[in-house]
């Protein structure tokens, strides 16, 4: 596989990029990951790199983005933590990723069985921790679908609270970051949410969640998260 530079980079439009993920992913579970000479990449890299894509997603250790879509060093910004929370720091790292450095597309990828999410709706405290599950809270109460039985050891309950966790999450980026929201507004980068699931590998993107103003979405607007 060819190592990214910056001409490779601006020609992936934010559309290529999710597609290029897609594939990744099709690899990945399909267990024919790409040939890369990693040594090599990282001489290729050693005066610059030239992400395509910032994913954001969780700490948990079947999750790394590189290795379920298949991707190798220095394709992608890999933004992790308890969650795939959005907080002050990484909208600044994404801001930096995509006005800064290229990257095209914007990820915000939760998973199945999430421990965060588990946590967050037991309403667990523990130190800091507690902090960072009350930002995954809003989700918990945003849950109506399940009137019995709203802990973590209801697994129906919990992945409808990954998912609005992820979708909340990606509006948020959108809301509290202009940079970014300008960026979308104009096509140079879209968003997307998604679900990794943790026993097949197999990433699914939530179609409600795709924001990439380009000719295949004549209709596009961000109005509808305000």
């Amino acid at each position: 596989m060819k190592t990214l530079n910056k001409e490779l980079q601006a020609s992936i439009t934010p559309r290529k990029a999710l597609e290029i993920l897609k594939t990744g992913n099709t690899r990945f579970v399909s267990n024919l990951q790409a040939h890369r000479d990693l040594l090599e990449q990282v001489n290729d890299t050693r005066d610059g790199q030239w992400p395509f894509a910032t994913i954001l997603s969780c700490i948990d250790s079947r999750t790394s983005a590189e290795l379920i879509f298949d991707q190798g060093l220095g394709d992608i910004f890999s933004v992790r933590i308890a969650g795939n929370i959005v907080n002050t720091d990484i909208l600044g790292s994404m801001e930096f990723a995509c006005k800064v450095a290229g990257s095209k597309l914007i990820v915000v990828l939760g998973h199945t069985k999430c421990g965060a999410v588990k946590g967050a709706c037991d309403h667990v405290e523990m130190g800091n921790l507690t902090e960072l599950l009350s930002k995954i809270q809003p989700a918990v109460y945003a849950e109506k679908k399940t009137q019995e039985n709203r802990t973590a050891s209801n697994p129906t309950f919990v992945e409808n609270v990954s998912e609005i966790n992820v979708k909340r999450n990606v509006g948020s980026i959108i809301e509290r970051s202009y940079i970014l929201e300008q960026m979308i507004e104009k096509g140079e980068i879209g968003i997307v949410g998604g679900m990794h699931n943790i026993e097949t590998g197999e990433v699914t993107f939530y179609q409600d969640t795709i924001y990439i103003n380009d000719e295949q979405s004549p209709d596009f607007s961000l109005a509808k998260l305000r």
